[in-house]
Formats: structure tokens, sequence, C-alpha cells
């Protein structure tokens, strides 16, 4: 019982290590994945446009196909805030309504589940063409093949449905989510906002290792026309991902030494308990060295038994960690597996404690004088 209770303390801190490193690496692992859903190769360009300076739609898209070697697509992007959407008497207030290209159902590799998406068509026309999330369909019109074609007032303005994008969330369907969305023409969009000029931008690049020299050639092209850096912000999502992985990375190593606290605690356990064995077998160490066993034999026994107890400890304590993990994980709607570094970093924690705090238990035992041993009552 009592070498159960020393293992205890191994067994929680090996468990915590594991649990708290596969929770913060599985949570690093969700946001890097809706980053890439957002797209890693993605530049966002937001303008503050003034009368006397400001770029036009013309002007990017000539830019655009100057830089073909760093750019894959390119689309205005233009936010309808406060948007009210209605079939009747429903309607729906939450839904994020966005002015884009004919590109851009390329750049974020949508798919659409009935009809069609925006075409370059209904950009030149300035066509009151919309295109629905799956949730708008469901919660306005029923089904996504009962909203093809129907009418959808946006604002007071009649748009013609001509396509459902597919779900995009498994799991839910809810007001502000990934399927509550509707896209219009970019044209059509800055008319209705009333103001003339997109103020934001989204480049797709060839690859994330142009990155760096896409977001240099937007920064000149831009500075001259703005004549200040202040009045445009560019954003690249490759970097963002970098800045989230390493701040990710710092708080599982952070994490990870404060739950390593508790293997240090359950060290000075060992320690406590073989120098109680030690004391408790003194007359059995006095028979052995008058038997002839030498110090490096006593020293030995004694290391093996604290190794064991922290190597068992540390097994059950993977086990425990591995189990939990994924109840944890699965209860924050996230998959946190255990991983094999989390694994390896605290088992062999656990077994160099075991070396380190029983080697004084061992130490004392082995200098024990055999007469003063077997007097030992």
């Amino acid at each position: 019982m009592r070498s159960f209770l020393t293992m205890l303390g191994i067994i929680i801190g090996v468990a915590a290590v594991i649990i708290l490193v596969s929770l913060v690496n599985g949570y690093m692992n969700y946001m890097m994945e809706s980053f890439t859903s957002m797209g890693t190769n993605q530049i966002t360009v937001r303008l503050t446009n003034l009368t006397s300076r400001h770029a036009t739609v013309d002007q990017m898209y000539t830019f655009f196909d100057e830089h073909q070697d760093l750019f894959l697509q390119m689309t205005p992007q233009v936010s309808v805030s406060s948007a009210t959407l209605k079939n009747g008497s429903d309607s729906l207030t939450t839904t994020s309504v966005t002015g884009v290209s004919e590109q851009y159902i390329d750049m974020k590799s949508f798919k659409i589940e009935t009809g069609r998406f925006i075409t370059y068509a209904d950009l030149l026309a300035k066509q009151k063409s919309a295109v629905i999330g799956y949730y708008v369909a469901e919660e306005l019109y029923g089904s996504t093949e009962k909203a093809i074609d129907q009418k959808i007032k946006i604002n007071g303005y009649a748009f013609n449905i001509v396509g459902v994008i597919e779900r995009q969330d498994s799991t839910s369907l809810e007001e502000g989510g990934s399927d509550d969305i509707c896209y219009i023409p970019y044209s059509t969009a800055t008319k209705m906002t009333r103001s003339g000029i997109p103020n934001s931008y989204v480049f797709a690049t060839v690859d994330t290792t142009v990155t760096e020299d896409a977001v240099s050639a937007l920064t000149s092209f831009l500075t001259p026309i703005y004549q200040s850096t202040n009045l445009f912000h560019i954003t690249a999502m490759s970097e963002m991902l970098d800045s989230l992985n390493s701040m990710m990375s710092k708080m599982s190593l952070m994490l990870g030494g404060i739950a390593g606290i508790s293997l240090l605690v359950a060290g000075v356990g060992v320690m406590n308990i073989m120098l109680v064995s030690v004391t408790e077998r003194t007359r059995e160490i006095g028979i052995r060295k008058a038997l002839g066993a030498r110090p490096g034999v006593i020293m030995q026994q004694f290391v093996m038994e604290a190794l064991l107890t922290s190597m068992l400890g540390g097994l059950i304590g993977i086990g425990l960690g591995s189990v939990l993990s994924n109840v944890v994980g699965a209860a924050m709607s996230i998959s946190a597996p255990p991983t094999a570094s989390a694994i390896l970093v605290s088992f062999s924690v656990s077994v160099f404690i075991g070396l380190v705090f029983g080697y004084m238990p061992a130490s004392r035992a082995a200098k024990l004088n055999p007469i003063d041993a077997l007097r030992s009552e």
C-alpha cells in the first residue's frame, strides 16, 4: 500500500503531462485546420480609401495580371453590414453577406450543392444574383432544392437565388455559423453599400513559399497610391499560422512544465519511501553484508526498487493519461490523442526521477556498517 501511494504521485504526474500536452496539441491542430480551411496561401488586403487616394478595381486587377508568377486568384471583397434576409414573413439577421468575384469559390474550395456560383457576367451586369449557405436555404425555404430560382430580399433589394453552397459544418446548423452565409457580385454590393470602391481584397498565392515576395510586391504597389502605410493593412494567413503555431508550442511547453512539477513532488515521495525502507531493513542489510555482499550490490538492490516503483507508476500513468486525454478531448469537441513525444518525455522523466531520488537512500544503505546494522532492532 505504501509503495502504491508512492507510485500514485508519479501516476498523477505522468497522466497530467500527457493530458495537458495532448489537449494543447489537439486544440492547436483544430486551430490550424480552421486556418487551413480559410486558405493558408491567402493574403487579405484592407484599404482605407480617401477621395484623393484610393486604388480602383481596375488598378488592382492590372497589378494581379502583372504578377501571375506570384498570384493564382484575386477577388474584391465587400461586406454588407447589418444585413437582413427575408423570404415572405421569415427573416434572418445574423447572415454574413459578402460581395465577391467569380474566383472566390475556387479560393475557398467551396462546392455547390445545387445551382451555380456567381459568374463574370453577373459582375459586368451588376446582377442581383445570390448564392446562399446551407443554413439559409433550410431556414428560409425548407431545403436546398426549394431555394433555387427563388427570390430573397437583402436589405429590401430583391435577389434571385442561383446557387446553394454545400454544407460546411457537419455537426450543427446555427445562426452565425459557417453555413449562415450569402454571396453576391461585388459590383452589386458596392452599389448597395454606396461605397463605390471596394476596401478589401483577397489574393491567393501560387504557393506559401512566395508569401513574403507577394506581400512585398503589394506593399510596393500600394505605397505610392496611398502615400502612407497606415492607410492599408496586409495580412498573410501563412504568417498568422506560423505565429499561432509558435505561440501554441510555447503554451504546450509551459503547461507540460507545470504538470512536470507534480513529477518532482512524486520524486520526493519515492526518496521518502526508500529512506523508510532502508531504516526498516537495516538488519537485513547487515546480514547480507556479513555474508559478503559488496556495497555495490546493496546499492543496486535499492536503486532497482526505486526504479521499478517509478517505472510502474509511469506505465500506469501513461495508460490513464491516454484514456483521459481522449475522453476530455471528446468533451471539448476536439481530437486530442496522446502524442508520442508527451508519452516518451513523461516516462523518461519518471525513470530519471526513480534513479535520482533512489540514489541517496541506496547510497545510505550501501554505506551501513555491518556490525551496527546487525545490532539494529
